[in-house]
Formats: structure tokens, C-alpha cells, sequence
């Protein structure tokens, strides 16, 4: 029986050390501190407030060597880097050219690009006609406004909703079809749909489209619209948009500030079709998060 004690007690003692094993979780791996990718531009800010822009050429554990887009390159000491972050933007001919915060629309109609799941922007025709677009996926959205016109009867007040889905997205072109379409509270409606497909890329794209109006007075008719935009600066592009309906038509020019989040349009447009030589201002301003 005294033999037995020592068994039972190493037993026992085997026993708690397995249930201690299974409690106590073993010390966790050390993960690897991810490097950038040496493919995207980064921005690298220092503690003394100067920046840098470019891609990783190298990302030791005590210095960062970035190659900026004019070619040079720069070996930081880590200690001296207040921020690593990616940038969205591309280099074209040795510039850096951050995204359009507007690049889905010229300055009134729509390019072949599509709005991404989760963006939104908000923006402002001519100081009068406020809008929103709502990504709801990578190639559908959806958006709507009303005009900024007081004293209209609530009946009255006009409504639209631009839905807009992405059927091409090529490397350097994409295509897509939607609608603008206009209501009241009445009932009355109409607008057109369209087809639309943009070739290009950051420095600069062309645009056409083609469109049929419908519910208005009338019959049914056509529109074509071309358009351009061409960067000449790293926050300056010039843009082009112009419409044509039978004899008649609409051409305009201007540019297009860029900012983060913030795009401006100044612009001209000027009738075709007609003797009056009449110009009208074009100011557009979109806002993106």
C-alpha cells in the first residue's frame, strides 16, 4: 500500500502540471514589424516638419531610404521620422499627382470612373444646386439634390436622383451607364439616361458619352457630350465638357483646383448654335471623405 503512495503522487503531480500547461498560454511569437510596399508612394514626415515624397528603396531597422519622383534619393535615420504614411496618388514623368477628389464628374456630367464602396462626396453647381453620391460598391452609386430656390410651392420644388453603375474598368479605360432623373412631389418626371466611357489616367483622360431624354414634351432626342481633363500641375488641371442636342449645343473650358478633399471648377461656357454671343461663369466646388 506504501508502495503505492509515490505512484498516486506522481500522478497527481502529472496531472496538475497538464492543466497548468493548458491555462497558462505559451508567450506569444514575436510578428515582424510590416515593411512598406516598394511599389506605392509614401509620404515621410520628420520631427523637424520637413517632408518627403516617394517610394521605399530600402527599410533597415535604424534608417528608411526613400527615392523621391525627381529620382533623388534620401537616407533618413529612424529616429528622426515623426510619420510614415501611403499616399493615394500615382507619378507620371517624375511628379507626384494626388487622386482627384472629384474624378467621376467633368464639370457637370459623369466620366467612365467609379465612386468606391463607402465614398461620398459633397458638392455645389453654380452656388445653387447642392448634390451628394454615395458609393454603395466598388461600381454602383447612387445620389440625389434639390436646388437652393426659395418660394417655391413644396409641390413644386424639382428633385433628382443620379443612379450610376460601372460595366468597364479597364487599366487605362472605363465605361458606365446611368441615369439623371428629375421629379416632383406631383409626380411629374423625366431626365436621361446615358452611356459613358473615359481612356486615360492621372495626367490626363478623354471622355464621350451619349444620352436619350425621356417624359418630356416633345419626344424623345438624343445628346452627345465629349470632355477632357489634362493636369499641368500638380494641383491645377485644365478641364473641357461640351454638349450638343440637334443644332444646338454647349461648350465649355476652364480648370479644376486640386486640393485633398476639395476640388474647384472655374469655367466659361459659351451656347453653340446661336447668334447671341453670350458667356455664363461656371463655378463648381466638390468636397470627398
Amino acid at each position: 500500500m506504501d508502495n503505492q503512495r509515490p505512484a498516486r503522487q506522481t500522478v497527481r503531480a502529472c496531472i496538475a502540471t497538464l492543466w497548468l500547461a493548458l491555462l497558462i498560454p505559451c508567450p506569444a511569437a514575436a510578428q515582424p514589424t510590416p515593411r512598406p510596399d516598394a511599389t506605392a508612394v509614401y509620404e515621410v514626415v520628420l520631427r523637424d516638419g520637413s517632408r518627403l515624397l516617394g517610394t521605399i528603396e530600402s527599410d533597415e531597422a535604424d534608417v528608411l531610404t526613400i527615392r523621391t519622383a525627381g529620382g533623388v534619393t534620401v537616407t533618413v535615420p529612424r529616429r528622426q521620422i515623426a510619420s510614415l504614411r501611403e499616399q493615394n496618388g500615382v507619378t507620371a514623368n517624375g511628379e507626384f499627382l494626388p487622386p482627384d477628389p472629384n474624378a467621376t464628374r467633368l464639370f457637370f456630367g459623369p466620366t467612365g470612373r467609379a465612386l468606391g464602396r463607402g465614398k461620398t462626396y459633397l458638392g455645389v453647381y453654380e452656388f445653387l444646386m447642392p448634390f451628394v453620391q454615395v458609393g454603395v460598391t466598388d461600381r454602383l452609386s447612387i445620389g440625389g439634390g434639390t436646388p437652393l430656390i426659395f418660394g417655391l410651392d413644396d409641390w413644386d420644388r424639382p428633385f433628382w436622383v443620379t443612379p450610376k453603375l460601372q460595366i468597364v474598368n479597364g487599366a487605362g479605360t472605363q465605361a458606365a451607364v446611368g441615369v439623371f432623373h428629375v421629379f416632383d412631389r406631383r409626380g411629374n418626371g423625366g431626365g436621361i439616361g446615358y452611356l459613358v466611357a473615359t481612356h486615360g489616367g492621372a495626367r490626363g483622360s478623354f471622355t464621350a458619352g451619349a444620352g436619350v431624354n425621356y417624359g418630356f414634351e416633345g419626344g424623345r432626342s438624343g445628346v452627345v457630350m465629349i470632355g477632357g481633363e489634362r493636369r499641368v500641375r500638380r494641383n491645377l488641371a485644365l478641364v473641357s465638357e461640351s454638349y450638343v442636342w440637334g443644332r444646338h449645343g454647349i461648350a465649355t473650358g476652364g480648370v479644376r483646383l486640386i486640393g485633398d478633399r476639395l476640388s474647384a471648377d472655374l469655367a466659361l461656357g459659351v451656347p453653340i448654335g446661336t447668334t447671341s454671343a453670350v458667356a455664363f461663369p461656371v463655378v463648381n466646388f466638390v468636397y470627398a471623405f
